[in-house]
């Protein structure tokens, strides 16, 4: 993902082949309208979401990619949705420069 013709983040998501065969998620590219109009069109809807932040020294390949100096720290998503029948559907990890990011969260308690 670029923003301002920059590179800010590595996005990699993973589909099993009983929602993504034989659709735009199946291929190794950006999918017009985005992966979630695509998953609702197909009738999978998220409910519920699990994500794990995690601060740590990007590789060469991310820091190249992402423009960064080697051991520069990223910022790395890794997140599981759930669809209704609480069955995971998508898995994705972001892999993110730090500067500018900020997460916001809303979680309900009892």
């Amino acid at each position: 993902m670029f923003v301002d013709d920059r590179p800010v983040e590595l996005t990699d998501s993973y589909y099993p082949v009983s929602v993504a065969g034989g659709t735009d998620l199946a291929a190794m590219r950006k999918i017009p309208g985005g992966a979630p109009a695509l998953l609702a069109e197909l009738g999978h809807h998220a409910t519920d979401a699990l994500e794990e932040l995690t601060v740590r020294p990007a590789t060469d390949h991310e820091a190249e990619a992402l423009g960064l100096a080697p051991g520069s720290l990223v910022i790395v998503l890794f997140r599981i949705v759930l669809g209704e029948d609480g069955v995971p559907f998508e898995v994705s990890v972001m892999t993110m420069r730090p500067e500018g990011r900020r997460f916001r969260y809303q979680v309900k308690v009892g």
